[in-house]
């Protein structure tokens, strides 16, 4: 059962992901899940121009972070892996 929970979360974390692409991939960006941790904190990988963007956090809080708590309820918090 645990295990299911976990790839229900996961699965609905990356159509939350996928939601977002296309604004990511408009600026050369993309992101990765890396992991959903014990405690309920996504982890994820900024790629491509958004993990040098000064603007990475801003898009991380804003955006993201916002989109995966308003979908995934069950989800505390986002963090980035390779911030600035």
């Amino acid at each position: 059962m645990e295990r299911e929970l976990e790839i229900s979360l996961t699965n609905r974390v990356e159509e939350t992901l996928n939601q977002l692409r296309p604004y990511l991939a408009a600026d050369n960006g993309d992101v990765a899940l890396i992991e959903i941790t014990d405690d309920m904190v996504v982890r994820l990988q900024l790629l491509g121009a958004c993990s040098t963007c000064s603007m990475s956090m801003m898009t991380l809080k804003a955006g993201i972070e916002e989109s995966i708590l308003k979908s995934v309820p069950e989800i505390k918090a986002v963090e980035a892996v390779n911030t600035l």
